[in-house]
C-alpha cells in the first residue's frame, strides 16, 4: 500500500484528477523501468511506481500541456 506522498496531494499535481495522474505515474514508471534504476543511488532502491511518485510530489514530473 502506497501512502507517502498522500495520493490526495499527488492528484493536486494534475488538478485532482486521478486518472491523469494514474496515467502520468505509469508513464513515468515505465522510463524509469526502462532505463534501469536499480542501481541508481538517487532512488534508494525504490519501485519504479514509487520513484515516479516521488517525482511527481516534488514538481520533477509535470503532466503536459495537453494533459491538463
Amino acid at each position: 500500500m502506497m501512502n507517502r506522498p498522500p495520493i490526495d496531494e499527488l492528484a493536486e499535481k494534475t488538478g485532482g484528477n486521478k486518472y491523469k495522474l494514474s496515467i502520468l505515474m505509469a508513464k513515468r514508471a515505465k522510463e524509469l523501468e526502462k532505463r534501469g534504476i536499480e542501481d541508481d543511488p538517487n532512488y534508494e532502491n525504490k519501485k519504479c511506481i514509487a520513484a515516479a511518485a516521488d517525482e511527481i510530489y516534488n514538481g520533477k514530473v509535470l503532466p503536459s500541456s495537453n494533459e491538463q
